[in-house]
């Protein structure tokens, strides 16, 4: 599908920066055809080498998402179960691994939805918002990868409260909570987000790549093994032209002009 036949996907730019809109309001229900276009989005994004950090954020006032489809529930099979959450945790690794993501949070961010927020780096949420994972009231679990991002995140124990419980935490909640990093007024998320997301960007490309895999793939490590893995990224950008620019700039007291390599 070409980005011009997208209907619940919407992708432009604000200087190095892609701003990815979920368009399936009013709840953005995360249908197999949006997750299809979000991931040719996500391929689109990580092709362009101009783009150096993504904002993610939902159309309309009532919510960022609102889970999956329940629709297709009923006719699920353990083999079909199978296909559905591995097709959604693949499109959704794919985001996580690819350039910064600042997703800017508001109204309901339920199931899928808040899985899909889990994914992204960094999370700025309204004071209004309402984020969970009622899964279990469903007679199911968080399949795209929210049992798993959640305790890392939070912690076991705390996982297993929202997890078991369905329980809804509010913006203010889920900040103290440490689920969000930033909380901010309603309808100042995605100013939020951008002015983030924009500060990142300016910064080494291929720094900050490799400052976010240190701390993704350290976190599966022992500290040990975490602490080589950070020697061995900081001496491959010990080469790089950017870290030359970069110090250049300081003692020069100018903006930095960095290409990415």
């Amino acid at each position: 599908m070409q980005k011009e036949q997208w209907t619940m996907i919407e992708l432009e730019r604000q200087e190095m920066v892609a701003v990815l809109t979920l368009n399936n309001p009013p709840l953005n229900v995360l249908t197999d055809e949006l997750l299809n276009q979000l991931n040719e989005a996500i391929i689109e994004i990580d092709q362009d080498q101009e783009i150096r950090a993504i904002v993610l954020r939902a159309a309309g006032e009532k919510a960022f998402a609102a889970g999956a489809d329940i629709r297709q529930f009923p006719s699920l099979t353990k083999d079909s179960g199978i296909e559905l959450v591995e097709k959604g945790k693949k499109i959704f690794d794919k985001l996580a691994g690819g350039k910064p993501v600042v997703c800017a949070v508001h109204g309901l961010v339920l199931g899928a939805g808040l899985e899909l927020v889990l994914a992204c780096d960094i999370r700025i949420a309204e004071e209004n918002s309402k984020l969970g994972l009622p899964e279990t009231g469903l007679g199911i679990l968080p399949g795209y990868g929210g049992t798993q991002r959640l305790a890392r995140l939070v912690g076991a124990g705390k996982a297993k409260e929202l997890i078991l419980s369905g329980e809804l935490l509010s913006g203010t909640e889920a900040y103290e909570t440490g689920l969000v990093e930033k909380l901010v007024p309603q309808g100042q998320a995605f100013e939020s987000a951008v002015k983030l997301a924009k500060s990142i960007a300016l910064k080494a490309p291929l720094a900050v790549a490799n400052a976010k895999r240190a701390i993704d793939e350290g976190l599966e490590l022992s500290l040990a093994a975490g602490q080589d893995l950070e020697t061995q990224l900081f001496s491959e950008l010990a080469e790089t032209q950017d870290m030359q620019e970069g110090v250049k700039a300081f003692t020069e007291k100018r903006k930095a002009d960095f290409r990415g390599h």
